[in-house]
């Protein structure tokens, strides 16, 4: 009977726990339908998650990116020192999007929710999403402080007791060149933590639990004890590894060593490239946001993402590296670096588990802001048009890297895990046309397994008047690097169609009958290309995807007239040599 009841326990917990996933899941899909921000509406750059009333996550959505979730976990802890539970009240919602107590950038809104059940307060619903326009600088790397880049909200009450704090959307209002849109998302992100709570009462009440202290303890004990027992399964040791960004004045060097413990995972990035004056920083809490999602990713990729399943994962990060960029220091788009980060984990972890590593990928968003109107091309103009007043930003990704037994996926955001935009979105609020967006041919790495294909895209204005884009890419001077013999991936390019080569960071104008034209790089591949199966290098060149040099050159693959493969060519090609 002890055994029994006890069994019972157990299915009761799992049903409790998958209970909690539903509620957080549909937290992010609320905020989805309602948002008013394309890319969390279209993109999916979000995150939404269920605390306790320590500020420790229980559960996060699926739906949501690293970035914003692991960095998300740490900033509820700052809201109860300013606001403690104790004083916070039904109908309160809580507000910031300081980069340092939130997810690393102004243009990320965090919203924290008290959640009561019988007038006690039993748990914090937290999100977090990216919004367009923050006034400032917009999102780009050109600021030289936080306080150029735009509105800058402390951790302040944006409702009280249901009732909203006017001054505070006053404030917001007249910071945006957005401000319907800015006002809209925040009601969106109080509106998807007020749903999660309702439906967090109805299952308390469905399962008679007083509180939610009995299932924390069961989810924290069963995460920590499952991540230490795959830690416990890795070779011992101090693995390093390196990678290199574009930067912005100068390249960028980020440095890893990762240190293999009984029961941890300490990685120190000693040896990294300094601050920037520019907005390329990573906040401390980004940095260990990404950090961590590449660990777990190789290490305990089934165990759920929560405090205890991430607490063996320890950080060191040395004071003045851009990886810990104090404030007031430019942060903008601490994602150009903070996005190479699960790289550089697997880097380190290669050594010790190659068979679960992927090859380097495009990694960081190419996410190009994208503004026009009077702004950009100014008043005094004659009688030249000029395109309508626009702010946007649009989400697309290169290729990702190999994988061991299988290729990188094209176009696809890693590690971020957003969705790329449709362009169709974007046309739909904006006065822009995608003349072209479609995969790169001969951008993928090659190997036993290849990297995923980035993208060409051409963008311009309706009518191909004046424009900008605030650049923010990286992976140009240094592609995506290939592991065990594969080859490195495309490198990336901006350009103008009319052929001159734009800067990969900053703020620059398109000009009147011209377009941007941007090629994504595709990801490194992974192992010997002349292990790649002659059939599926064929069906790659059939596609348009490998030209039949490459495959010749490359893979030791020769196709005939009929673009078959020419099998008694391939074999001649791939023997050895006497």
């Amino acid at each position: 009977m002890v055994g029994d009841n006890a069994a019972l326990a157990g299915i009761q917990r799992q049903i409790m726990w998958n209970r909690l996933i539903a509620v957080v899941e549909e937290q992010a899909q609320t905020m989805i339908r309602t948002a008013f921000s394309t890319t969390v509406r279209e993109a999916g750059d979000l995150s939404a998650g269920i605390f306790d009333v320590n500020g420790r996550m229980l559960a996060q959505a699926v739906t949501g990116t690293p970035g914003h979730v692991n960095s998300m976990m740490e900033s509820v802890g700052h809201f109860l020192r300013k606001f403690p539970a104790a004083t916070m009240q039904p109908g309160d919602h809580y507000i910031t999007n300081d980069p340092w107590l939130g997810t690393g950038h102004l243009h990320d809104l965090t919203v924290v929710t008290p959640a009561f059940h019988h007038g006690t307060i039993i748990g914090l619903f937290a999100n977090t999403a990216h919004v367009i326009d923050v006034g400032g600088l917009g999102m780009g790397p050109d600021g030289r402080s936080v306080f150029e880049e735009g509105l800058y909200i402390p951790i302040i009450k944006c409702f009280d007791r249901g009732v909203p704090n006017a001054t505070f959307f006053d404030f917001i209002r007249a910071g945006s060149r957005l401000p319907v849109e800015l006002e809209g998302d925040v009601y969106s992100l109080c509106a998807c933590n007020d749903a999660a709570r309702k439906r967090l009462v109805q299952m308390m009440d469905e399962f008679a639990m007083a509180s939610l202290g009995p299932l924390a303890d069961f989810i924290f004990d069963s995460s920590r004890r499952a991540t230490i027992a795959e830690i416990a399964k890795l070779g011992r040791g101090t693995f390093r590894a390196e990678i290199c960004s574009d930067g912005y004045e100068a390249p960028v060097v980020l440095r890893a060593a990762m240190t293999i413990r009984d029961d941890a995972i300490e990685v120190d990035f000693a040896g990294t490239s300094g601050l920037s004056q520019r907005g390329i920083n990573v906040p401390a809490a980004y940095c260990r946001a990404y950090a961590c999602f590449g660990i777990k990713v190789v290490v305990a990729p089934e165990i759920p993402n929560n405090w205890a399943s991430l607490m063996p994962f320890r950080m060191v990060i040395p004071a003045g590296c851009i990886l810990n960029a104090p404030h007031p220091y430019p942060v903008s788009v601490r994602h150009v670096i903070g996005q190479l980060l699960p790289d550089l984990m697997m880097g380190c972890l290669h050594q010790v588990v190659p068979q679960r590593v992927a090859a380097e990928g495009s990694s960081c968003l190419w996410n190009p802001p994208l503004r026009g109107g009077a702004a950009v091309s100014g008043q005094a103009r004659g009688n030249r048009k000029i395109v309508a007043d626009f702010e946007i930003v649009t989400f697309n990704s290169g290729g990702t890297g190999a994988r061991p037994g299988l290729d990188g996926l094209d176009g696809t955001a890693f590690p971020s895990g957003v969705r790329t935009m449709p362009v169709e979105a974007t046309e739909n609020v904006a006065p822009v046309i995608f003349w072209r967006k479609e995969l790169r041919p001969d951008s993928a790495g090659a190997g036993r397994t290849r990297g995923g294909f980035g993208q060409i895209m051409e963008i311009g204005s309706k009518g191909d008047l004046e424009f900008a884009v605030n650049a923010v890419f990286d992976r140009v001077g240094n592609p995506p690097k290939g592991r065990d013999g594969g080859g490195d991936g495309a490198p990336g390019a901006v350009l103008l169609k009319s052929g001159a080569t734009l800067r990969t960071k900053g703020f620059q104008v398109i000009p009147d009958g011209d377009r941007l034209v941007l090629l994504l790089p595709g990801g490194g591949g992974m192992g010997d290309p002349r292990q790649r199966d002659p059939e599926t290098v064929a069906r790659d060149v059939r596609d348009g995807l490998v030209n039949a040099a490459a495959a010749r050159a490359l893979y030791r693959v020769t196709l005939d007239d009929n673009g078959s493969l020419d099998e008694t060519a391939t074999a001649r090609l791939r023997s050895p040599p006497d």
